[in-house]
């Protein structure tokens, strides 16, 4: 029964729509409304700045986190690693749920990413480092946050399944699963990404700017 109770409570800590809440108190409109559509933590970035942008994405970011620790309340599940570990993976995965299908805003959410980064980090922080390398990594390339996100899921699969080789089969499904989910919930964007229509994020543009400079120099 209390395990059931902290599930629901994740699913709730998860429907917390962070950048919903932010757009109509702070600037009156939705989010929704504006840019990709999206509620989250990128589309805040893009529509309503990097300081509010950065604020829904580390508040979505702890979503994940405190979620998923919710098993401490259990004292059961701090002596069981094996049981530990699946049920922080029931934890985390109804926060994300509950953040792609917020109650709390008409069910319509984001995609999920900063939450499950947050559940990451309380499951394998290691993990969760070598994933915001990934991202990071991609997004210096590219400057595209849907591509970094995808592949930082898909790596997220491949660290669990290959690299740290987990024993535990439902954190191994759990890792296939997050990265088909991530893939599945970027669709629109990789069709943009595949017709060159994606916007890039307005960072790095002092580097774009010197490339264009020595291109129209040669």
């Amino acid at each position: 029964m209390a395990e059931l109770l902290l599930i629901i409570l994740a699913y709730l800590i998860g429907s917390i729509p962070t950048s919903v809440w932010v757009s109509k108190y702070f600037f009156g409109v939705d989010i929704r409304d504006y840019g990709s559509g999206n509620a989250g933590a990128t589309n805040t970035y893009r529509v309503l700045g990097s300081k509010w942008g950065t604020f829904v994405m580390i508040v979505d970011v702890l979503k994940g986190v405190i979620a998923t620790s919710l098993f401490l309340l259990v004292p059961y599940y701090t002596h069981d690693e094996f049981e530990r570990t699946n049920f922080m993976v029931g934890l985390g995965m109804a926060a994300i749920i509950g953040h792609i299908f917020p109650i709390l805003a008409d069910f319509k959410g984001g995609k999920g990413v900063a939450t499950l980064f947050g559940m990451v980090i309380a499951l394998q922080p290691i993990v969760a480092v070598c994933c915001v390398g990934v991202f990071l990594l991609v997004l210096f390339l590219t400057r595209f946050v849907s591509l970094s996100s995808i592949l930082a899921g898909v790596a997220f699969a491949v660290f669990i399944l290959f690299i740290w080789n987990e024993p535990e089969p439902l954190y191994r499904i759990f890792a296939v699963a997050v990265a088909l989910m991530i893939i599945l919930t970027h669709q629109k964007n990789i069709n943009r990404l595949l017709k060159g229509t994606e916007s890039k994020v307005p960072i790095l543009k002092h580097r774009d700017r010197r490339k264009n400079k020595r291109k129209g120099q040669d």
